[in-house]
């Protein structure tokens, strides 16, 4: 009985376990300006989503720093446009920006980061992108975000 009951215990943790970690996703940067990834993929079953920056390189963030930034296709460029103004200081994201979904701090080689954005009003018909917003950078870090059923 006891048996029964610790396998049917285990059984559930490690369910548990998976299906926390559907709901998170680790995306790393380097000094070559590159992400290690051009989608990530969010599952309908997660009320939020957690996305940790690793930046591989060496440089500092003064000199190449990345951090990743979601926004809706259509907002994008203009978010990182916006980005530049606000400078180093505020990650280069525009304080309080109502397009950005979701949002690291600007780090540098060795370092990392995480962000953590619901996903309750996020919508499969509308097309969602990540990007890097340190200036110069969404050229070519960039990637689609996709809502999975």
């Amino acid at each position: 009985m006891i048996k029964k009951l610790l396998g049917g215990a285990t059984l559930f943790l490690m369910a548990s376990s998976a299906f926390a970690n559907e709901c998170e996703v680790t995306v790393e940067s380097n000094d070559a300006m590159q992400f290690n990834t051009s989608n990530v993929v969010i599952p309908a079953s997660c009320s939020e989503f957690t996305v940790t920056l690793k930046h591989t390189g060496q440089l500092p963030k003064q000199a190449m720093g990345h951090n990743w930034v979601m926004t809706t296709k259509a907002n994008g460029q203009a978010v990182a446009t916006d980005g530049m103004s606000a400078g180093l200081d505020n990650n280069y994201v525009k304080p309080n920006d109502e397009r950005v979904i979701g949002a690291t701090d600007i780090i540098g080689g060795g370092e990392q980061t995480s962000t953590t954005f619901s996903v309750e009003g996020l919508s499969k018909d509308e097309e969602y992108m990540f990007f890097c917003s340190f200036p110069g950078h969404i050229g070519v870090m960039k990637g689609t975000v996709t809502l999975s059923s």
